[in-house]
């Protein structure tokens, strides 16, 4: 049995840095640039360590990231390793729209973030038909909202009562309504 939800939980919920997908889809009027599992961008480090001061007075008991480099690296950028115990998780990673959506393999994650746990990952983690590792399947809007629903109900279950998430506009856009800049924080009550 699940353990009961937690009353009055504070969810720090913040889009990524820029990323090298973010500044070749928007100059190429939108075209996909073909850049899978994007790292960020000199900038986009910018705006995460930019964070570090903000959060810091946050309270923090656990962080939650997407597997896609580019929120590890941000969170990497804005908590550091030793801030609060970090959780790679996948149910919240982005819509798979593009190839910058398509992830890599839990292998490939910990060879290069050594620190981080990825070992209860799914290989492949993201939205796969199972036709090729990189192919690029256009994730249903359906099923994006079930993630949602599911990610809402998985932070409910955890005991922490303040939890960073470090995650992607799309679905943080489904999660919330809001539509988020880079590295932009919105806190939501559950």
């Amino acid at each position: 049995m699940p353990p009961p939800a937690v009353a009055g939980k504070s969810i720090h919920l913040i889009r990524h840095g820029q990323s090298a997908f973010n500044i070749a889809f928007d100059s190429l009027t939108r075209v996909d640039p073909m850049i899978f599992d994007a790292p960020l961008t000199d900038f986009g480090r910018e705006q995460a360590q930019s964070l570090r001061w903000e959060v810091h007075s946050l309270g923090v008991e656990l962080v939650v990231t997407s597997p896609l480099t580019r929120a590890i690296q941000t969170t990497l950028h804005a908590f550091g390793p030793d801030h609060a115990p970090i959780r790679v998780e996948s149910l919240h990673t982005e819509r798979l729209e593009h190839s910058g959506d398509v992830g890599r393999s839990p292998q490939a994650l910990r060879t290069e973030f050594p620190h981080l746990a990825f070992d209860h990952l799914e290989d492949p983690w993201w939205y796969n038909d199972g036709s090729h590792p990189q192919a690029i399947i256009l994730e249903s809007e359906e099923r994006l909202l079930g993630r949602v629903a599911n990610f809402r109900a998985w932070l409910a279950r955890r005991p922490e009562k303040t939890i960073a998430v470090i995650g992607h506009g799309t679905f943080l856009n489904r999660l919330t309504g809001h539509h988020f800049k880079n590295c932009e924080r919105l806190t939501i009550q559950l």
